[in-house]
């Protein structure tokens, strides 16, 4: 999210010559839904809100001059904790204006570089209704790649997947082609 987010501001004026994004999370508010479904909550967002709150419990004394590290203590969900946390660690006004602020969909059309987007239509970071397949072909420069499963970052292959992925495989010819032919994508 942060490199589309970068490439969508910088444009042309970037100097990479390709990139490749691996399980983008487009639209915050939409990932923020679909991690906040029960069983996703039971299974992604509870344990990764406790992550950001052990992270940051370890300089408490330091962030309870700036923060009410009460509430950051109680949130239940990412979207808690980011709206006491992380929202006012970067200075947004609302909790709304950050995850605008931080969904990469919007920059797309301002990518001026080849880049190839992975993503898995089954990733509950990511939801399938919020993949910006639109948008996407209106960039000669995207590569939207999506796949009918691979959860987020998974994308195994094989009964029992033991080698590369097809994340690795993809990412190989990608960065082969642009070696190779970097000029003309």
């Amino acid at each position: 999210m942060l490199l589309l987010n970068y490439l969508g501001k910088t444009g042309r004026e970037t100097p990479l010559k390709a990139a490749a994004i691996f399980s983008a999370g487009w639209n915050v508010f939409e990932s923020a839904d679909s991690l906040e479904k029960p069983v996703n909550w039971l299974l992604f967002n509870y344990y990764l809100t406790s992550c950001l709150q052990s992270s940051v419990i370890r300089h408490r004394q330091m962030f309870d001059k700036l923060f009410d590290m009460n509430l950051v203590m109680k949130a239940k969900t990412i979207r808690e904790f980011d709206r006491q946390f992380t929202s006012v660690m970067f200075g947004y006004p609302t909790i709304d204006d950050y995850y605008a602020d931080a969904s990469p969909y919007q920059r797309l059309k301002r990518v001026e570089i080849p880049v190839l987007c992975l993503n898995a239509m089954d990733d509950v970071f990511s939801p399938n209704h919020a993949l910006p397949v639109e948008i996407a072909k209106q960039n000669p420069c995207v590569a939207l790649v999506l796949t009918s499963c691979g959860g987020h970052i998974g994308f195994l292959e094989g009964l029992w997947p033991r080698k590369s992925t097809y994340m690795d495989r993809v990412f190989k010819q990608f960065v082969q082609a642009i070696l190779e032919h970097g000029d003309t994508l």
